[in-house]
């Protein structure tokens, strides 16, 4: 039988949402939380999860609710942690404090937890009930929750066009297309970001360094934000060791299928870490006019790995339109983040996204518009796939 919540449920689970979005730029690799405290109708305590390695959610709650909390009902995002990690179970500070019942909107993916926080509670007669505003709590947690079942991030691809779908001159010049405002934006995006890809067309086009530039940022949590990986696409390992990239704040890491063991040293003297690939050749693009293989990194592994050692819930892909068609293309992208500016380029300048091989109406890649606004001079379009290449 379904629980039903009532409008009050309602209105503390939306105050504990609210309380978790606080974190979208301070909490990764962990999961966004909040936590509200309820007694009597009102809130007696409250909190939200700040910065990995810190106090969780319900213990901030807790302890502003202090011994009140006896006998209350605690409303939590995520399922209340039960294993020791960095910090101490939450389920167990939960128990201690003497809460009477626990509404929570989403059990927690995490191998480690995945319901066993809710039966630690049930065990010790607290009354649980799971399930209210769900949606908007995954959504929250999309990445995490992907991280932890797909081995995969949430992955967004930003893109920048003018009315006639064109990205930079046919020199490379792309400088700028968007107005101040769109790009400040992009920068909002970029600081939630555990890691920033692009490809290394980018770096000789634009010698982007991917770094957050803290005096575009509008929202003040963002510029207490660790500083995203950046991770430069090369097969062949061409990057220049001049580049922006290099300098800043925030590792970098350079993706390759090249095993040149000088070309590598020289780049670990950089600071940065190389990861070799094995070669990926697929389709007859891959292999060059002399018959020749041209590898490709594998983006499905690049993602795994990212996933894996450095435990990144969200990435944005920015590069240009070959590396961004081939994400695309290979099904990897979540949301797109399109920002259009009034301005037409003309049909030599490139274009927005190079995918090759389809032929037919139905190897289209069906999207969805999920928000348009305008962004200054500019509209943005958060756009999700619905159809996959395969």
């Amino acid at each position: 039988m379904a629980i039903e919540f009532s409008a009050q449920d309602y209105a503390m689970m939306n105050r504990a949402l609210q309380l978790a979005r606080q974190g979208i730029y301070t909490t990764r690799p962990n999961p966004r939380v909040g936590c509200v405290v309820v007694k009597g109708g009102k809130i007696i305590g409250e909190g939200w999860h700040q910065r990995a390695g810190e106090p969780h959610a319900e213990v901030y709650a807790l302890k502003q609710a202090g011994a009140a909390a006896k006998g209350s009902t605690t409303y939590v995002t995520l399922e209340p942690c039960s294993h020791f990690g960095r910090t101490p179970p939450c389920a167990n500070a939960l128990i201690e404090a003497g809460v009477a019942k626990v509404v929570i909107a989403m059990l927690d993916p995490n191998p480690l937890v995945a319901g066993s926080g809710k039966k630690l509670l049930l065990q010790h007669g607290i009354d649980v009930e799971v399930g209210l505003l769900y949606g908007e709590a995954y959504q929250l947690n999309q990445g995490f929750c992907q991280r932890m079942t797909l081995k995969k991030p949430l992955v967004r691809c930003k893109l920048a066009m003018s009315v006639d779908g064109r990205t930079a001159k046919a020199s490379g010049e792309s400088q700028w297309i968007t107005g101040a405002d769109a790009r400040s934006d992009v920068q909002q995006w970029r600081a939630r970001s555990c890691a920033v890809i692009t490809g290394v067309s980018t770096i000789f086009d634009d010698d982007a360094a991917l770094t957050v530039r803290n005096n575009q940022l509008k929202i003040s949590a963002a510029k207490n934000c660790p500083p995203p990986f950046r991770v430069v696409v090369d097969s062949q390992l061409k990057i220049p060791v001049t580049a922006k990239v290099f300098k800043g704040e925030g590792k970098v890491l350079v993706a390759t299928t090249h095993r040149d063991t000088a070309a590598i040293q020289q780049l670990e003297n950089l600071g940065a870490e190389v990861i070799v690939f094995p070669d990926k050749v697929d389709t007859a693009d891959d292999v060059n006019q002399a018959g020749e293989k041209s590898p490709k990194v594998p983006l499905d592994l690049l993602l795994n790995y990212l996933s894996d050692h450095y435990h990144c819930n969200e990435v944005m892909v920015e590069a240009g339109s070959t590396l961004a068609g081939a994400f695309i293309k290979a099904g990897l992208v979540d949301e797109l983040i399109v920002y259009m500016a009034p301005t037409i380029m003309g049909h030599e300048a490139k274009p927005l996204l190079t995918i090759s091989d389809m032929p037919k109406m139905a190897d289209n890649v069906d999207l969805e518009i999920k928000d348009i606004r305008q962004i200054g001079k500019d509209w943005r379009m958060m756009i999700h796939p619905i159809n996959q290449l395969t």
